[in-house]
């Protein structure tokens, strides 16, 4: 399973998008959090900053919608330029269907779950998704404090993943830092949203491949990746 590491613009300098985007050689993705200011209590970015974005970079764009009515909005992230595109669960009235549309339309579809929302109701989804994100913070500010008590979530995430023998990233988002980023990965993690930890860095790039070293070294001592 390969590890990911998706810097998250949020923590970037907004007046300087294209050149924060060109900033962290070696990213995976480019980790876009959009919100309205109604699904979470605060307000950044939404499609033609997207389209503006996906034309300024080569590196492909993971689109979170913090949002109400994804059903409405998620399809128009993917004609935005959107490679991933992540619906939350709380805000989408028909998932399966919403995550059939965004893959006929080229992306690759995810479900979050804010840190309250428990995986067990979702297993059946599993099939019908490229990539399911546990928030590791309530969703709505960057630079908030780990939640631990999502470790747990995440290994029972692991756990169905495997038992359905499904090829799903597991993607957490929050938090996420040298200090925590092996806890994420040894309990079954291997899509990383980094904020602050990277741009908060004297060398954003650097950030990227130190936290992809530590993962790769967590997940290589991790018991669900040898069962692989």
């Amino acid at each position: 399973m390969a590890v990911q590491i998706n810097p998250s613009i949020l923590s970037a300098d907004f007046a300087r998008l294209a050149e924060e985007a060109k900033a962290v050689d070696g990213a995976d993705w480019l980790h876009v959090d959009v919100m309205d200011n109604h699904f979470v209590p605060n307000l950044t970015l939404g499609v033609p900053i997207v389209e503006s974005l996906a034309r300024a970079t080569d590196t492909p764009l993971d689109c979170h919608l913090m949002i109400e009515d994804a059903d409405r909005w998620a399809p128009q992230y993917v004609e935005a330029g959107a490679g991933s595109v992540t619906f939350h669960a709380e805000a989408a009235a028909a998932p399966v269907r919403l995550a059939r549309e965004i893959r006929a339309k080229g992306a690759r579809a995810s479900m979050a779950l804010k840190p309250a929302t428990p995986i067990e109701p979702y297993e059946d989804l599993l099939p019908e998704l490229d990539m399911l994100l546990i928030m590791t913070v309530e969703p709505g500010f960057g630079g908030q404090a780990f939640l631990d008590i999502m470790l747990p979530k995440i290994r029972r995430t692991r756990e169905l993943i495997s038992k359905h023998g499904l090829e799903l990233w597991l993607q957490v988002d929050g938090g996420v830092s040298a200090s925590t980023i092996e806890r994420c990965a040894e309990a079954g993690a291997d899509v990383f949203v980094a904020g602050s930890a990277v741009y908060g860095a004297a060398d954003p790039s650097a950030a990227v491949h130190a936290l992809r070293d530590q993962a790769q070294r967590a997940t290589a001592q991790a018991s669900w990746a040898c069962d692989h």
